[in-house]
């Protein structure tokens, strides 16, 4: 029987021939395409420690690793021949409508039993069902009674999870008879041309190895990512249009034999075109001679080089208050790491969003000293998530007057159609910045999760304030770790002091890296840092610890009175002197809008700006740039001067006050706040008497009041661990008396909370690379009772995004939808189905969070909520009521102005 050229493997946006049928591609052009990308993708994306995790799992030569790389990815659709698949309503069709593929249905050899039609399994199912058996009777070991144990399963279990999760392990019952379980496999033809397509596609590519080995977790993620991309880069349908066969094609070897080659040569476009080529690091330069060991900075530049020689990449770990001084210090950590590990990039990861953007300009400096090649640069967060080049786009215009240039052409500004423009795609960027759930997903049960760990397996990892999420992320961060040590991910943590969880981050990347169990633990003194290298997962220390090379005094006032009379006060000899500069606290936009309201009325001498999380992100952008360039430490903002601002900033690097005013939170979010007084006498005052933020943990605010009583003067860095501690001491309570029992009662209920978190986010989580046990499906798995909204809680607080449109009468008198008011240029384009343009939406979204408004339904129509990408998207339309623009809905009203977006319950 000869190979059968009519089956399809792809014909969405193929377009019709000059008699209006479907152009179809045969299954095996494409088969074919993915092996000729994957054989690229192995010689210039993957790292060489990538290949080598494959190689040494397979047992087989660095050559034949090759091949059987690309072999497998060409399999990977082989599960379309299916009767449900090529038989699909929505398949290719004729001039007249009738579905091509029906006439298989008429030949014998094509004939089916009752149910194969409606058969539920998915063609990615198929192929690991149907390749399991296939590569066992090909010899590949299987000498376990486990099929999850067996190198046949293995490697068909990750090739039918090339569509985003894996499927769970199948039995030798199934593995037997598959067609018994699954009747749209189908028999006769069926069975028959998925053998002659195995084995056309083995003949073409010369892959007559058997590999020897076992399929480690590493090489998994490897292989998956291979497959997977790929998989995505020869399903361009505009490039498959430059290379789809002629009608009269027949698929005979001959013809074969010549499609190979178009596709390795249409391969090397492909791979071009992502945009992913050439990035590397550069040799680090030298440390200066003369310099002394004390500083961070130079205690790492002096020893960090000799330990990544000895032993390898790995984990570096940085305790200092925040500063220019560490994200400096723990950069050149990265650079280190990046060339000792032949690394292609870097995922700069914060704890917000608004951190995110404000890092993005220093990440690029960085880059362009420490990256070689090539390289593309993404914004990576909730709000940027829809299309994260346009994004970054958008984020380079906001910022152009800080001195970054957006003009066409610079080299980390990718156009907005770039093939990286994609959620499941971005992390593949060269260069991302943006927040560490980015980082969590990749070990949370999501769609594309090993994706996730893929991309990142080629680059350096930072997180800084890697201490700042809750029992959730905490959980999730050990298990990330614990992947990223078995990948031999360089990373870089950075966190205020060392504590009990940072030392849990060490030993999770020990764990990972097959290290020893002994305790190990970061040291107390600040500044400190140490190195854990990914071969062993042993731990290293600095011979000549860092020291403290600018000791400061800060001192802390708490105040009892009205919140906006405290903050008159405070900022009462500042206005008096006519100098200064001041950064107020809010704990919501609704707040910090009221107190820049009362400050530009009551105040008319002070220079007030108003940033916070409820504006449009263009306008957000902008203005943190402005604050950037105004607030930085030589600024050029006309004093006094006055930032009104809500918790957002306070992971917000470059910003110097002299004064720091703040509502009433947890002592950690209190001293990141604080480091932003620039003087050597910082000043932080607390209003006692300011509301909560809903977010912040009751027990540790209350915590921290009592720590603080009026006031309290405190040595940084020195102090600071010791601080720390102090607010978590058990002995706080018994200190109280019987005080102490409403403490004591919020303890047990944070006790409760995080104990929940923690065992929820486990329960939750993948297993880690050691716990495994063979089986992707794990990866992938459901959980019984899993919530919609739990994945998003995990995260951190479920947000939506509200876009909000002004209403304005066109030429036919029709109300249409600006997305500027009276900007006619800003309209909300729509495609020829009506629906809205995802990425022309971007920079006009407001992130809130979504108890703000729950029970509001919006303004989408049916074309909108269709929209995946449109789901977490609140459309309001306005109406002007009283010289406002507002949309009022039966439990919320909305109020849209340039200082934002305020929201105000009704019932």
């Amino acid at each position: 029987m000869a190979l059968d050229a009519r089956l399809w493997g792809k014909h969405a946006g193929l377009g019709k021939d000059a008699h209006g049928a479907a152009h179809a591609h045969p299954l095996i052009c494409h088969l074919l395409d993915t092996a000729a990308v994957a054989e690229l993708v192995w010689d210039d994306l993957l790292t060489a420690h990538q290949r080598s995790m494959v190689v040494e799992a397979l047992q087989v030569s660095p050559g034949q690793a090759r091949v059987l790389a690309a072999f497998w990815a060409g399999l990977h659709d082989i599960g379309k021949i299916s009767v449900p698949f090529q038989l699909h309503p929505n398949g290719p069709k004729y001039a007249d409508k009738k579905l091509r593929a029906l006439e298989l249905r008429g030949e014998s050899g094509y004939g089916f039993g009752s149910g194969a039609a409606e058969d539920g399994q998915s063609h990615e199912s198929a192929a690991h069902w149907w390749l399991a058996g296939v590569f066992s009777e090909s010899g590949y070991p299987d000498l376990s009674r486990r099929p999850q144990s067996r190198l046949s399963h293995a490697v068909a279990q990750l090739l039918g999870g090339h569509g985003g999760r894996f499927h769970p392990v199948v039995y030798d019952k199934g593995l037997r008879c598959p067609v018994a379980r699954h009747p749209g496999m189908g028999a006769g033809s069926w069975e028959e041309q998925r053998r002659i397509h195995f084995e056309e596609v083995r003949r073409v590519l010369g892959a007559a190895s058997v590999p020897q080995g076992r399929m480690t977790p590493g090489a998994a993620v490897v292989l998956t990512g291979l497959v997977t991309l790929s998989d995505w880069l020869a399903s361009i349908e505009e490039e498959i249009r430059t290379r789809l066969p002629d009608g009269g094609w027949a698929g005979t070897p001959e013809d074969l034999d010549a499609y190979w080659q178009i596709a390795r040569t249409a391969a090397r476009r492909l791979v071009q075109r992502a945009d992913l080529l050439g990035t590397g690091f550069a040799r680090p330069p030298e440390p200066a001679q003369g310099v002394g060991e004390t500083g961070l900075g130079e205690s790492m530049a002096r020893q960090m080089p000799d330990l990544v020689a000895q032993h390898g990449s790995g984990l570096v770990v940085v305790t200092a208050p925040p500063s220019a001084d560490r994200t400096e210090a723990i950069l050149r950590a990265a650079a280190l790491l990046g060339h000792a590990a032949n690394a292609r990039g870097l995922f700069y990861a914060l704890p917000t969003g608004s951190a995110a953007d404000s890092h993005m300009a220093q990440v690029h400096a960085f880059a362009r000293q420490a990256l070689t090649g090539p390289w593309r640069s993404l914004l990576l967060h909730s709000s940027s998530r829809l299309k994260p080049a346009e994004a970054a786009e958008q984020w380079a215009r906001a910022n152009a007057t800080g001195g970054v240039s957006a003009e066409p052409g610079e080299e980390w500004a990718p156009a907005a159609n770039s093939w990286l423009n994609s959620h499941h795609r971005a992390l593949l960027a060269a260069l991302g910045t943006g927040t560490v759930d980015e980082l969590l997903q990749a070990v949370l049960p999501v769609k594309f999760n090993v994706m996730r760990l893929f991309a990142l397996s080629g680059k350096v990892v930072v997180v800084d304030e890697a201490h700042a999420r809750g029992a959730w992320g905490q959980k999730l961060m050990l298990r990330f770790l614990e992947w990223a040590a078995a990948l031999r991910i360089p990373v870089v943590l950075a966190a205020t002091a060392a504590d009990k969880s940072v030392d849990a981050m060490l030993a999770a990347y020990r764990r990972g890296a097959g290290g020893g169990q002994e305790p190990v633990s970061q040291p107390r003194r600040s500044p400190g840092w140490s190195f854990v290298d990914a071969r062993s997962g042993d731990g290293h220390l600095p011979q000549q610890p860092a020291r403290t090379t600018r000791a400061r005094t800060l001192g802390i006032r708490v105040v009892d009175g009205s919140p906006y009379g405290e903050i008159q006060a405070a900022l009462a000899p500042m206005v008096a002197a006519g100098s200064g500069r001041a950064v107020i606290y809010r704990t919501t936009p609704a707040e910090a809008i009221r107190t820049f309201h009362q400050l530009t009325q009551d105040q008319p001498s002070l220079q007030v700006t108003l940033i916070h999380e409820q504006m449009r992100n263009k306008d957000r952008w902008q203005r943190l740039a402005a604050c950037r360039n105004a607030f930085a430490l030589d600024g050029g903002v006309a004093a006094p001067a006055v930032l009104v601002a809500t918790p957002m900033l306070q992971h917000v690097r470059g910003l110097h006050f002299d004064l720091v005013i703040s509502g009433p939170a947890p002592l950690a979010d209190l001293l990141a706040r604080a480091a932003q007084s620039m003087s050597d006498r910082p000043r932080l005052v607390v209003l006692r008497s300011d509301s909560v933020s809903a977010g912040d943990d009751a027990a540790l605010v209350r915590r921290t009041d009592l720590l603080l009583g009026s006031g309290r003067t405190i040595a940084l860095p020195e102090e600071l661990p010791l601080l720390l501690d102090e607010v978590y001491a058990h002995n706080l309570v018994d200190r109280l008396g019987e005080a102490g029992a409403e403490l004591q009662q919020l303890d047990n209920q944070r006790t409760v909370r995080e104990r929940r978190a923690g065992g929820s986010a486990g329960w939750l989580a993948v297993p880690g690379p050691r716990e495994l046990d063979g089986d992707l499906g794990r990866l992938s798995r459901d959980h019984p009772g899993l919530e919609p909204g739990l994945l998003s809680a995990v995260l951190g607080e479920d947000t939506v995004h509200v876009v909000c449109l002004y209403p304005r009468l066109n030429k036919q008198g029709q109300t249409v939808y600006l997305l500027e008011d009276g900007v006619v240029e800003q309209k909300l384009d729509r495609d020829r189905k009506g629906q809205a343009n995802p990425g022309q939406l971007v920079p006009y979204l407001i992130p809130v969070p979504r108890r703000l408004v729950e029970g509001v339904e919006g303004d989408a129509n049916a074309a909108w909520r269709g929209m995946a990408a449109l789901q977490n998207v609140l459309r309001l339309n306005l109406t002007r009521d009283d010289g406002e623009w507002v949309h009022t809905s039966l439990t919320h009203r909305f109020c849209m102005s340039e200082l934002g977006l305020k929201i105000d319950r009704l019932t």
